[in-house]
């Protein structure tokens, strides 16, 4: 809002105050008026009929019976006052006087046929005091009508005081506040001009408004600072690269630590800090040798720097293994000198170092779970090898009985198959890996027969580790649309997983019941459990839970590629176990419909 529209708006406020009382004054003196007419009008006027009637009654009692002239006038003085009615009872006074009137006509007509002689006095004093009574009525009602004038009167000076006030008040803070908005800004312009004058480019003007102050204040801004660019343009330069160079490190994901030629601490980055638990006010600064001596950690990133050959040491630097918000941290060390050259000298200077920690965590993990993945295949692997070739070398002896011979062969095809599902796993995941996806046969089918399948692959399995099966499949369950092969192949790897981890002697259950649009399947086992912070992590790939007597189980992949081929159907697969009181695998598939 610019100056000339403040002003306007401080005479348009005076302008429509001014109007406002003159406005109240004329609406006031309006209103007395309207009232003062009203009372002049009605009562005023009832008063003046009431007179004329006792002039009319005094006239009748002084003439004539026979006369009718007098009593003509008075009746229509009556008729005029019962038309003038304007305050309460005033009615009822009216009807007397009508009814009086009619009376006395009555009677000057008997005494013109000669019944009365005279008119009798009765009628005329009842209506003197009717009219009496009128002229009462209305003389209060006209005095209270002139007392609430006079009281509206007051209120109305009162309100007109009031409002003069506020326009006073109003007048004298615009008085005090237009010119101050007029005359500040140019203080501080003049203040501003004398700082300039002094060479301090620095005292701008505050741009408080948008209005013409405020142009020529962002004008003179504008000027002080080109002129402070003409001035330090080289020191404004360093500036800007210093606060850029700041902030990049400021939000490096490494912690920085810059010592100069002496081991004095000139930064630290927020992780540095973090890292070190100390804030940047207790570091920079700071002899880094004196630090050390109350910090373990930076102890330990200086020890590279103390040795004789400091690249060689600081290679050989092992991980720094850091605990960080609760979580194992793992951070790489790094130095670098840093040098100038110095043209005085024409040498190559060293004036300072720079120490970096690099969080190496992820790689870390990606690290332990290859050498685990290696591992646990190798293991794998290794079993079924050595059990294959051991039975291999007894099929070799020909005194092997027939049916020892037939046992070592469906020991060996049971091995074959060992090794063709892990390698079916390792396949099927670098499938994926290579976004090569699932490809499905969905079709319907009856999960009997798949559970049946299932069940026959994994019998020899059961029947060396005594482990006795349980079906709960009703006759009513609808077809579900599924891939048989995969889903076959899920249920095996899931019994496999039961049976793996179930006790000797144990009873291992397959439930499969319809829910909504989808029919679930539960394979129920009673070994060791698994906590709940491991219900999702087991589905992940290469996931290792050691149990309480330290197996490892498989590769890792079995229940992570389970999950791909039930989700891919439109299914879901899931667990649910506590420590010691088994697991309960479950997956959902949809039914057919239509």
């Amino acid at each position: 809002m610019n100056l000339k529209t403040k002003i306007n708006l401080g005479f348009l406020a005076m302008l429509l105050l001014v109007l406002s009382i003159g406005g109240y004054a004329w609406y006031s003196l309006r209103q007395l008026d309207r009232s003062s007419r009203d009372a002049l009008t009605a009562n005023v006027y009832s008063l003046e009929l009431g007179h004329r009637m006792l002039r009319s009654l005094d006239q009748l009692a002084g003439q004539p019976i026979q006369d009718t002239t007098g009593t003509a006038q008075l009746m229509k003085l009556v008729q005029q006052e019962a038309h003038n009615i304007t305050e309460p009872g005033e009615q009822q006074l009216a009807d007397a006087l009508v009814r009086g009137t009619q009376q006395l006509v009555l009677a000057q007509q008997a005494a013109q046929n000669g019944q009365l002689q005279s008119v009798a006095a009765s009628p005329l004093v009842e209506l003197r005091a009717l009219t009496y009574h009128v002229i009462s009525l209305n003389t209060e009602a006209l005095t209270r009508k002139t007392e609430a004038a006079n009281q509206r009167t007051d209120q109305a000076n009162r309100n007109l005081l009031v409002f003069i006030t506020l326009a006073t008040l109003l007048a004298l803070a615009l008085a005090g506040s237009v010119p101050e908005i007029a005359v500040q800004p140019l203080r501080k312009l003049t203040a501003a001009l004398g700082h300039a004058t002094e060479r301090n480019f620095s005292a701008t003007i505050p741009q408080e408004s948008r209005d013409e102050f405020g142009q020529v204040a962002r004008a003179f801004n504008q000027m002080l600072a080109q002129l402070r660019e003409y001035r330090t343009s080289t020191t404004a330069e360093l500036i800007t690269e210093r606060n850029r160079a700041a902030s990049i490190v400021d939000t490096l994901d490494e912690g920085l630590l810059l010592l100069d030629e002496n081991r004095r601490i000139l930064l630290a980055n927020p992780v540095m800090c973090e890292l070190l638990a100390l804030p940047a006010t207790r570091l920079v600064g700071q002899s880094a040798t004196q630090v050390r001596l109350e910090n373990d950690l930076l102890h330990t990133l200086l020890l590279p720097l103390d040795a004789p050959n400091q690249a060689a040491a600081v290679a050989a630097a092992p991980l720094l293994h850091i605990a960080q918000r609760g979580e194992e941290a793992f951070y790489q060390l790094a130095a670098q000198d840093l040098v100038s050259y110095n043209e005085a000298t024409d040498k190559t200077e060293l004036v300072g170092q720079m120490l970096t920690l690099r969080n190496v965590s992820d790689f870390k993990k990606l690290d332990q779970v290859k050498s685990d993945f290696l591992a646990t295949v190798s293991h794998e692997l290794k079993t079924p090898l050595s059990s294959i070739n051991l039975n291999a070398r007894l099929l070799q002896d020909e005194r092997l009985p027939a049916d020892e011979r037939q046992r070592v062969t469906t020991h060996i095809r049971q091995e074959t198959q060992r090794l063709q599902r892990m390698v079916a796993e390792l396949l099927a995941v670098s499938r994926l890996d290579a976004g090569a996806g699932i490809q499905l046969d969905m079709r319907p089918t009856s999960l009997a027969e798949i559970v049946a399948y299932a069940t026959d692959t994994v019998r020899p399995q059961l029947t060396d580790k005594k482990l006795r099966l349980e079906l709960e499949l009703p006759p009513t369950l609808p077809p579900v649309r599924a891939d048989v092969e995969k889903t076959t192949w899920v249920l095996i790897n899931l019994l496999a997983n039961a049976i793996r981890y179930s006790p000797s002697g144990e009873v291992l259950t397959v439930t499969a019941a319809a829910a909504g649009g989808f029919v679930q399947v539960r394979v129920v086992d009673h070994g060791p459990g698994i906590a709940a912070e491991h219900h999702e992590r087991i589905f992940q790939r290469f996931a290792q839970i050691p149990d309480k007597a330290g197996y490892r189980g498989g590769s890792g992949l079995g229940l992570s590629i389970a999950r791909e081929f039930i989700t891919t159907q439109g299914g879901r697969l899931w667990v649910e176990s506590e420590l010691g009181s088994g697991s309960r695998f479950c997956f959902t598939l949809p039914v057919v419909t239509g």
